[in-house]
């Protein structure tokens, strides 16, 4: 089979990685990378010794596969253009900035027979994926993802920016559609909104509460679920798993024994196995691990929640 051949759309902070994991797998060729700023091409071309273009324009009929890493506004646009053409798409998330756009690239990807995969990275966080065969029923989830203020993301909100990972991962865990939102939030130093939580009350009963600040102290990505059997804490920056299974009584009547069971994993690189599954849909034919449609229900419950937020009053 001939080697696909793949380009990054977008040079900036996200786009230089992705760019960085196409050079260094041999299955397949990275034909170029596209930015509208000759200063990211010039650097990209010197540490890659890749092509680089101003436009994506200028890759049309020349690649099999992109990944996008441009602005969420533009995400659209690009995508559109390239699925037209019969090219597979990896675009980061959220996969547009509405919904509307959202559901023309699914409908797109799916007349042209094309992948299009969603870049929501901790899907392939090794512990996210050593803890699937664990979750059965969750009754309660919590999730707390802070990080300290830095202006880059700082265009969109924080759901958008960082609480939309959690979404997808609770609205995966879960699988079952959401019956109401309540949030509340605010912004603190920029003019979106900075901190913000959210009770996501699921039609099967189960309840999350979600948690996402970039005005913190410290650095923190944690999952915590509790379901009939078990409670499950899951660090997804230490990539740490704790199950802290049913208690079991003793015959003599004693008090009750909890089993804790307690796992790291190594860092991984989740990055490399997304591009590396994104290839695998494309040569196998198989969907993508994170799809157009899961794109689609996230991003639908980011807005929702930004909505929510927004109506809420001041205080006063």
């Amino acid at each position: 089979m001939a080697r696909l051949r793949c380009a990054v759309i977008g040079g900036g902070y996200l786009g230089r990685y992705h760019a960085q994991k196409y050079a260094a797998l041999a299955r397949c060729e990275l034909v170029g990378v596209v930015d509208p700023d000759p200063g990211a091409r010039a650097r990209l071309a010197a540490e890659l010794g890749v092509a680089t273009f101003p436009g994506h324009r200028d890759l049309l009929g020349r690649v099999d596969a992109v990944s996008i890493a441009t602005p969420t506004v533009t995400h659209c646009e690009v995508a559109a253009d390239f699925l037209a053409a019969g090219v597979h798409v990896l675009v980061e998330k959220p996969i547009t900035a509405t919904a509307g756009e959202a559901v023309r690239l699914i409908e797109l990807a799916r007349q042209q027979g094309r992948i299009l995969q969603v870049g929501h990275l901790e899907r392939f966080n090794p512990a996210i994926l050593a803890v699937a065969g664990e979750l059965t029923a969750p009754r309660f989830i919590e999730s707390s993802r802070l990080a300290p203020f830095r202006t880059r993301g700082t265009d969109v909100s924080v759901v958008l920016d960082l609480m939309i990972h959690d979404i997808d991962l609770i609205q995966n865990i879960v699988r079952a559609p959401i019956a109401t939102i309540d949030a509340v939030g605010a912004p603190v130093f920029t003019d979106e909104i900075d901190i913000a939580n959210a009770r996501l009350r699921f039609e099967n009963g189960c309840v999350a509460d979600v948690t996402a600040s970039r005005i913190s102290l410290k650095t923190e990505r944690k999952l915590r679920v509790f379901q009939a059997d078990a409670y499950l804490s899951i660090d997804l920056q230490q990539k740490l798993l704790t199950i802290v299974r049913r208690p079991e009584f003793a015959a003599d009547g004693d008090g009750p024994k909890v089993a804790v069971e307690e796992r790291s994993f190594d860092q991984g690189d989740a990055l490399l196995s997304e591009i590396e599954s994104f290839l695998d849909a494309i040569e196998q034919g198989r969907p993508p691990v994170v799809s157009g449609e899961d794109g689609l229900r996230a991003l639908e419950t980011a807005t929702r929640i930004v909505e929510l937020v927004g109506r809420a009053p001041a205080a006063g």
